[in-house]
């Protein structure tokens, strides 16, 4: 028998299925003028030191927002256009927003039409995916491969030259202006 606690859990979850379910819908997406390679994407230069990283998740906890914290590490979704990030239209780097790797290059940020920031490549070696079937299907999971962070979902309707749209909540991630420079990574 289910407490009243699990029970109410589920009802927030299936109350927000619809929006989650919209989320998978076809990008609207404006196509990339030329294809870049992907040596040409970089606008800082990354790291080459990554140190190790071994938090637990009240150590995220305490540095996240409950907001972020249940996106980067419970695999939560933000609700459709309410990111700032959306909006975001200056060269820049995009970090996790947990241990600040960098993970997308603004030069493949493009608008998707979906409500979240959406970019066709992440950054060379920065991502790691898995398999989701929380929502009764296949879906592709992503997250960052330093801390593990979900950031969100890939899925294959967006512009060329690489016909993905990496799909990413706005709260997973935090923006460096090209005239600043990144910040040192969490350790």
């Amino acid at each position: 028998m289910m407490d009243r606690a699990s029970f109410l859990q589920h009802l927030a979850w299936a109350s927000i299925a619809p929006f989650a379910l919209s989320a998978c819908g076809r990008s609207q997406s404006t196509p990339v003028p030329e294809a870049a390679a992907s040596d040409t994407l970089d606008v800082h230069p990354l790291p080459t030191d990554i140190p190790p990283l071994d938090k637990t998740k009240e150590d995220w906890r305490d540095r996240l927002s409950a907001d972020a914290y249940q996106i980067l590490f419970e695999a939560g979704t933000e609700p459709r256009y309410s990111s700032p990030l959306l909006k975001e239209e200056r060269t820049g780097t995009y970090i996790c927003a947990a241990c600040r790797l960098p993970l997308f290059s603004s030069k493949t940020k493009y608008e998707s039409g979906t409500g979240w920031p959406s970019f066709w490549a992440p950054l060379e070696g920065q991502i790691e995916t898995k398999k989701d079937m929380k929502l009764g299907y296949q879906r592709t999971e992503y997250h960052c491969v330093r801390c593990g962070g979900h950031q969100g979902h890939v899925f294959e309707d967006g512009p060329e030259p690489t016909g993905l749209r990496y799909c990413n909540n706005g709260l997973a991630l935090a923006f460096v202006p090209a005239e600043e420079s990144l910040p040192p990574l969490r350790t």
